[in-house]
């Protein structure tokens, strides 16, 4: 018995219930085969994950009822936790030792802040039961935080900042081509805004939805946060346009932008309230289900820079599945954790939002059973462009394909020090170079902790 399989189980080889459908050989199906097991006693596995709108549950439901036809005496159970108050549950579990088997769609950046703490299981067992070659190439290059060992993998990707826009406001207000510059957007939130419509849902709160989105604002200015070599860049005068651009869209915003995080912004799109949106692909089926008024008028593009020769910085937090190393009973969860990935069950998560989690492995997204969709029909060109974005994509932990991997970004988001910035500059008028100075400072401290 190796050192992570279970007291009293038995591992025996078996197919999939899929494979045995569907007559796939022994060989061929080998990357994915779990093998079954028999406990001699209760296993239990704990799945932690911050998604759980009532399509996601249904599919997680799949999931698990599949996995646990498959294996004698294994329940799987799922709990939710917060977009916002992960991180403070985590810790408090990491510090009990009652931690969850499996954790989902968490940002890579916090997941390589936990390995860097030692509190992950590596992931290259799993990595292997799903097979390397269904990945995207490079997929995986952000969880390799240490040369050869993997702290994760992605249950999808996202292009989290994508400029949504009302086609028809647009053409009312005269505009006819997608912002493509700061300028342009002004501009285009100004002529679209009025009767009760707003021009922006941008975040002002003192949450991570600011931080996260300013960092990428920063980039579409042409600065970063940290050098490639991981040196505080922050305090550049790329930041203070970044600063002024943000503080100019103020007044296109709603008055409680001032609180916006994930679930306000995007509520605000989808209801009709602003011209405009930031978001993931969520949009599509929320409008559809929401506001259906409206859905034949949507569409997106990569959000504006600050000139035209300025690329676009797509944020994707490369939604992760993680071990922690502390859980119980390995065997079974490195198992289950391969399993997220069986078709039936990937796929059904996927559509529980399409184009919000994008996935990851190739052999998914060129599945029939993943294109055969009602959204990904009516909305090809837009989750397209999402998938591309999202395959380009970096975040604080990755800033650029020239920057070191960043295993402190989590601890400086959950620092709110980069929201608490633009509150001070854009909502209280602080000065730019005292509140910039201040807050590299701060980072400079985190990073050296």
């Amino acid at each position: 018995m190796s050192n992570h399989e279970s007291k009293g189980t038995a591992l025996l080889p078996s197919l999939s219930r899929r494979s045995l459908l569907t007559g796939i050989t022994v060989a061929g199906a080998a990357a994915m085969m779990p093998r079954r097991l028999r406990a001699q006693e209760q296993i239990t596995i704990r799945w932690w994950s911050p998604q759980s709108s009532p399509a996601q549950l249904a599919a997680y439901k799949t999931q698990i009822s599949n996995f646990e036809a498959l294996h004698e005496n294994v329940k799987v159970v799922f709990e939710k936790t917060s977009d916002e108050g992960y991180a403070p549950q985590l810790a408090a579990a990491f510090a009990s030792g009652e931690v969850p088997n499996i954790v989902t769609h968490l940002p890579s950046f916090a997941v390589s802040d936990y390995w860097r703490n030692g509190l992950l299981e590596p992931f290259n067992d799993v990595i292997e039961m799903v097979g390397p070659d269904k990945y995207y190439p490079g997929a995986n290059d952000i969880y390799e935080i240490d040369k050869g060992q993997y702290a994760g993998t992605g249950i999808g990707n996202s292009a989290a900042n994508m400029l949504w826009l009302r086609t028809d406001l647009m053409e009312k207000a005269g505009i006819d081509k997608a912002p493509e510059t700061w300028d342009e957007l002004l501009s285009a939130a100004q002529k679209m805004q009025g009767g009760g419509i707003y021009g922006a849902p941008l975040p002002y709160g003192a949450n991570s939805m600011t931080s996260l989105v300013f960092i990428g604002v920063i980039h579409q200015g042409g600065g970063q946060v940290f050098s490639p070599e991981l040196e505080v860049a922050i305090d550049s005068p790329e930041t203070r346009d970044a600063l002024e651009f943000y503080k100019a869209m103020r007044e296109f915003c709603p008055p409680g932008a001032t609180n916006y995080s994930w679930g306000e912004s995007l509520t605000a799109f989808v209801s009709g309230a602003t011209a405009t949106g930031l978001y993931t692909g969520r949009v599509l089926a929320n409008v559809n289900e929401q506001n259906p008024g409206i859905a034949d008028s949507i569409t997106c593009v990569t959000y504006p820079t600050k000139s035209a020769d300025i690329p676009a910085w797509t944020f994707n937090d490369f939604p992760s599945v993680f071990i922690p190393k502390a859980a119980s009973d390995m065997e079974a969860t490195k198992q289950f954790a391969a399993f997220l990935f069986d078709p039936e069950g990937y796929i059904q998560q996927l559509h529980a939002a399409p184009g919000h989690v994008l996935p990851v492995l190739k052999t998914i997204a060129q599945d029939p059973a993943y294109l055969d969709n009602e959204i990904i029909k009516k909305y090809s060109a837009e989750v397209d462009l999402m998938s591309a974005a999202a395959a380009g994509g970096f975040n604080l932990g990755w800033e650029s394909t020239a920057h070191q991997p960043n295993v402190k970004a989590g601890e400086i988001v959950n620092s709110g020090v980069i929201a608490e910035m633009v509150q001070r500059v854009v909502l209280n008028d602080e000065n730019v170079d005292a509140v910039l100075g201040e807050t590299a400072s701060r980072i400079e401290e985190i990073m050296n902790a």
